[in-house]
């Protein structure tokens, strides 16, 4: 089973003032900790979209075997990123059977969380698997290949959550409480590090 992964780092962080991508935790910025866990998943074929911030965010990619995307119009919406990755992802796998996206932002993200979606996905044979967290289900997620398509017509600032939504009988979720600790503010990250630090 070919599954590849599109991991979003386009966004401006515009509420966190700063590029949210490079902010560190336990010694290394939450890029690393994205890559880190998408290269140790079963998956294969990682590609990251940049966009805002591109040269930075590209500059602090020190791991071979990561595809690099620039999304020339990254301030139309994540629908324009997650386009731009599966694109990609075709293009170099055309045999690419499932995809996961998964953004910088939930620190909490494991090799073992995105191996479970694709555990899934083989086991129960539903061609959605998304995360359950805070009474919904999004990201990380598990696309396959029948829904491609409909993941190309997103539009503005509709992710994959949209797709998720609008078909519920397609999904099986997975629990992950941890994913609600998405990092979008300083007050996010603060709360992140007093978290780590016990405090």
């Amino acid at each position: 089973m070919e599954c590849g992964i599109v991991l979003l780092a386009a966004g401006a962080s515009s509420r966190m003032g700063r590029s949210k991508q490079l902010l560190m935790y336990q010694g290394r910025t939450l890029l690393e900790h994205a890559i880190s866990s998408a290269k140790k998943s079963k998956a294969k074929g990682i590609v990251l979209v940049v966009g805002a911030n591109e040269e930075a965010i590209s500059q602090a990619v020190n791991s071979p075997g990561i595809t690099i995307v620039k999304n020339e119009t990254w301030e139309q919406g994540m629908s324009t990123s997650i386009i731009a990755g599966l694109q990609r992802l075709l293009t170099e796998q055309p045999t690419l059977e499932s995809v996961i996206f998964m953004a910088c932002d939930q620190p909490f993200v494991t090799a073992d969380l995105l191996n479970k979606l694709i555990d899934n996905y083989e086991r129960i044979q539903k061609p959605i698997v998304a995360s359950s967290y805070g009474n919904s289900a999004g990201i990380p997620a598990l696309f396959d290949k029948t829904i491609f398509a409909s993941l190309m017509t997103l539009t503005g600032d509709k992710g994959a959550k949209k797709i998720i939504n609008q078909h519920p009988g397609l999904v099986h979720t997975i629990e992950f409480p941890l994913g609600n600790n998405d990092i979008d503010t300083l007050s996010d990250y603060e709360q992140l590090l007093k978290q780590t630090t016990g405090e």
